[in-house]
């Protein structure tokens, strides 16, 4: 699945919900490279396997995970002639430990959890190697039994520290005078005894320091060299001997390497068991069941991330339909229900439970597709629109059967004429393709499109009317409206106003034709024009025909009925922004220039500037229906990079910016 999808449904937070309840660096490791998967198989067992560990915990279990600090470490240096110290034996000694105690109690879990306990079956006890550590090592320091010589050594060691310290204590006694503290320290190792200076020659022996003020030596008696010699030749003896045991130890650690080894793969797959389970019970989740024909019904669903409490969404796609078109108001929680489809179904494909009631059932896909969110990048000069379709193009290019595709607002950032129209071919490719699709709109005729082909189906989000507030509930089999009078009429804008609104609406929507191409039929479709949408290819059969003068009228009729023919009118004069019917190209234009002298006006048609006699076209809507008094028609004519430029300009100077004039055709 593509990576830009995955981050525009926040699939790696939830990755990373996972990572952060593991406990050991194996656990991590399975929990980062937790990926959707493909196969309803795999996924079912995974499902399951989590179900079981959740319920474990849900019923107070305390499941004793053994500690592997330290383990990384000792498990890679194993083998390769490595000696571990003391300390590092004890940390096995307790991973070893660990492991069995965990294998006993999951064996005592087998009714309950049979998956999850299986795992624990193959892990060792090594109860061999357990006794030797523990025979030769006690909190961290070798014991006398761990060899017959050492505990020889250690006696003798013994016997010669006390010896030295009966000599030292007479030699505190015989000098007492002499020294500067009766006490006896260490230097290098050696024993000595603080002199004053100037009594340094009373007292035999080699001097190995001096204090920092130069008032008192430490001096090692010459009463007590012999003794320490034998003690330091001793204290040799025991650290070889010491050293064998450890590397006897190591040996044995070597021999049942592939016994810890698993052991520590069984713990890092508990470890990131139990994550998965307790990030389950803190989101509410419960398990799906699957589908393998795309189709899903999430019940009670909830989106895991929401900072306030999400209200439960309930959403399906059956056999019947595969798009599903999501209406109604902004903030209403379109965009939020195609994020909790999309990221609660990589969820159950990635074997984690879902915030959903019981008796949710998800679809398997080979790909989840997303364009959500605009994606503008100002650094890149990427547009709204401009980012939509790249996106679009992506996920054309990989979307069959098997593909889960979530389109928010695809028509916007454009010419909403041509934004619509591309939206629905957008839309037929993928019914095509047999692919489902979540989508969301503004636009009536996508909501009619919805309503009458085959395959579609609306949907829309609850709004109260009275309180302006969204319920954020998803009402399956039907359209909603944007409420843009409604807002506007309860933030008190005039009645008159709203009126005039809705007649303007009225009279930009287009007549009935059929939209689209290919083996779906789309009669009945109406179309809306908003000024900007007046460039699109809007002439349908019906459009045409209400431009074009009626046939058996005016001059021709009365030629037919011997009259002679009324004069011809004079042509009307054309205003900036007036929209026109151009018969001889079948299509509509805004008035970009007024007449010349000729009578020629330069007409913009889809985006191009072309110089047409006033006769030639017919009026169709004043620019004063369309526009507010205040409007920047640079927004119809020109385009964002040309706008974008001006902009610049009027701030400042920038080398070798310029715009080009476009010719006309």
């Amino acid at each position: 699945m593509r990576q830009t999808s995955l981050d525009k449904l926040e699939y790696a937070r939830a990755i990373e919900a996972v990572v952060s309840r593991t406990s050991t660096y194996l656990g991590r490791r399975l929990a980062e490279r937790l990926a959707p998967l493909t196969d309803a198989r795999v996924i079912a067992a995974r499902l399951a396997e989590t179900e079981e560990a959740r319920a474990m915990i849900d019923k107070g279990m305390h499941v004793p995970l053994p500690s592997m600090d330290g383990m990384e470490e000792l498990l890679g240096l194993l083998g390769t002639g490595y000696v571990p110290d003391e300390r590092q034996f004890g940390q096995l000694a307790q991973f070893v430990r660990s492991c069995g105690q965990l294998r006993r109690f999951m064996a005592s879990k087998a009714a309950l959890a049979p998956t999850v306990a299986a795992y624990a079956s193959s892990m060792h006890e090594l109860g061999g190697l357990l006794a030797e550590i523990e025979g030769c090592i006690d909190r961290g320091r070798i014991v006398d039994g761990a060899s017959q010589e050492l505990g020889r050594v250690r006696r003798k060691l013994r016997q010669a520290e006390e010896k030295l310290q009966k000599r030292l204590d007479s030699l505190l006694s015989k000098h007492a005078e002499h020294l500067q503290d009766r006490i006896v320290s260490t230097r290098g190792g050696r024993y000595v005894l603080s002199v004053k200076k100037e009594h340094r020659r009373k007292v035999s022996g080699s001097v190995l320091d001096e204090s920092a003020s130069g008032q008192t030596v430490f001096g090692e008696p010459s009463e007590a060299a012999g003794l320490q010699m034998e003690l330091s030749a001793l204290r040799a003896v025991g650290q070889r001997e010491e050293l064998q045991v450890l590397a006897r130890l190591t040996g044995e650690a070597e021999l049942a390497l592939p016994q810890l080894s698993v052991n520590a793969e069984s713990v890092a797959h508990y470890d990131f068991l139990l994550a998965k389970a307790k990030w389950a019970l803190a989101i509410g989740a419960l398990p799906p069941s699957l589908t393998d024909d795309g189709t899903f019904e999430l019940r009670a669903a909830r989106h895991p991330f929401l900072s306030a409490t999400p209200v439960p969404l309930d959403i399906a796609m059956d056999a019947s339909y595969r798009s599903l078109l999501i209406t109604g108001p902004n903030t209403g929680g379109k965009t939020v229900a195609l994020k909790t489809v999309g990221l609660l179904t990589l969820m159950a494909q990635t074997g984690l439970l879902i915030p959903a009631a019981a008796g949710s059932r998800v679809g398997v896909f080979n790909a989840i597709e997303a364009d959500i969110g605009d994606g503008q990048s100002l650094d890149r000069s990427l547009s709204t629109f401009s980012s939509h379709i790249r996106n679009v193009t992506d996920i054309l290019a990989v979307s069959d059967g098997a593909t889960l595709v979530l389109l928010d607002e695809l028509a916007t950032g454009t010419d909403p004429g041509e934004g619509v129209g591309l939206s629905i071919a957008v839309h037929e490719e993928l019914y095509r393709r047999g692919a489902a699709v979540l989508a969301t709109t503004h636009f009536n005729e996508i909501k009619e499109y919805a309503r009458v082909a085959p395959g579609f189906r609306n949907a829309r989000m609850a709004f109260a009317e009275e309180t302006l507030q969204p319920l954020y509930r998803l009402d399956m089999g039907e359209a909603g409206d944007s409420y843009a009078f409604v807002i506007a009429r309860k933030f008190g804008i005039d009645d008159s106003i709203i009126a005039r609104a809705k007649e303007i609406a009225r009279g930009l929507k287009g007549g009935e034709g059929v939209v689209g191409s290919g083996n779906v039929p789309r009669e009945g479709v109406q179309g809306i024009l908003p000024p900007a949408a007046i460039e699109a290819d809007g002439a349908d059969a019906s459009a045409r025909q209400m431009a074009r003068p009626a046939r058996g009228s005016g001059a021709g009729e009365a030629k037919a009925e011997g009259r002679e023919a009324p004069a011809s009118p004079p042509p009307p004069e054309f205003g900036m922004g007036d929209v026109v019917w151009i018969p001889s190209l079948g299509q509509r234009g805004v008035v970009y220039r007024l007449a010349d002298e000729r009578g020629n006006l330069i007409v913009q048609v889809r985006g191009v500037k072309q110089l047409i006699n006033r006769k030639r076209v017919q009026l169709q809507i004043e620019s004063k229906h369309l526009y507010p008094d205040d409007y920047d028609m640079d927004i119809v004519f020109d385009s964002v990079e040309n706008r974008k430029k001006r902009s610049l300009m009027a701030k400042r100077h920038v080398e070798g910016l310029k715009i080009e004039r476009e010719e006309l055709e």
